[in-house]
């Protein structure tokens, strides 16, 4: 199995040939994008060879909380333990994370259509982005993996995470994750690569 710790990389140590990529996370009041509204939002940039598929480090990283104008419900805050009291008086540096989306050639989250659905209503610039999602963009099921939540996914693959559910600690570990692979030495994050050109390729034609 493909693996390799994340590492930081300096500005000199980022070869010109590669490309920048996003994992971006929210937690929310609830569930629906219509009525609820994020919490906190963590974005990840790292660089990657768009040849190889190999995520090379991280580049850049912001994490910020958000106080809401609607309650956050009981089942939510079950999930990822943010109360009222944790998130009164916070607000995301949206400036910070516009700034960082526009420098990634796409961005990347797990179940991508939630958390792009929440992303969107804050910045609305992130919806000409391509998005991938490395829930539904592997195929964890067939690879013969019970479940694709992240979290179990983590599990299975040796990926410790001390705060399950909060955005920072889960982006991290997810980005993680994309590092591995199958025995055939190709990395999650290269099979959603591939994908996503052959599914722009088929509809070109």
């Amino acid at each position: 199995m493909l693996s390799s710790e994340l590492i930081q990389l300096s500005s000199e140590a980022v070869d010109p040939s590669w490309k920048i990529g996003g994992y971006i996370d929210v937690e929310t009041t609830g569930l629906d994008p219509t009525r609820e509204e994020v919490i906190e939002l963590a974005l990840l940039l790292f660089a990657y060879d768009p040849v190889t598929g190999r995520i090379c480090g991280i580049l850049d990283e912001y994490v910020g909380l958000r106080e809401p104008a609607v309650p956050i419900s009981a089942d939510a805050a079950a999930v990822h333990g943010l109360t009222e009291e944790i998130v009164r008086g916070k607000r995301l540096d949206l400036e910070r994370v516009r700034g960082m989306a526009a420098r990634a050639e796409l961005l990347v989250a797990h179940n991508a259509q939630f958390d792009r659905s929440f992303v969107e209503r804050l910045i609305p610039e992130v919806s000409s982005k391509t998005w991938l999602c490395s829930m539904s963009g592997i195929g964890w099921r067939r690879k013969g993996y019970v479940s694709r939540r992240l979290q179990d996914l983590l599990k299975v693959h040796g990926i410790a995470v001390e705060r399950a559910h909060r955005a920072e600690d889960d982006v991290r570990a997810a980005v993680r994750l994309l590092t591995c692979g199958g025995h055939e030495g190709v990395s999650y994050f290269q099979e959603m690569l591939l994908g996503t050109l052959r599914r722009h390729r088929s509809t070109a034609r």
